[in-house]
């Protein structure tokens, strides 16, 4: 996905990980898309991943939100 949003941002650095894992390449923007359109496949997170993984969004929030001012 990093090079498919690269391409199509060329103006905007990103940080890329790995781009081994075929899985991860075969992540399109449409297809991101239309997943988030969809609200498909529905995935379902155990309670506790899911309070562990909203913190961390919200200090990547909170980090730019610091770059930002």
């Amino acid at each position: 996905m990093a090079d498919n949003v690269c391409g199509e941002f060329p103006e905007t650095e990103f940080v890329r990980p790995c781009n081994l894992c075929p899985h991860m390449q075969s992540i399109t923007l449409p297809g991101i898309r239309g997943a988030l359109a969809d609200l498909q496949p529905a995935i379902e997170v155990p309670a506790e991943v899911a309070t562990a993984a909203r913190r961390s969004i919200d200090r990547m929030f909170e980090i730019m939100a610091r770059r930002a001012a």
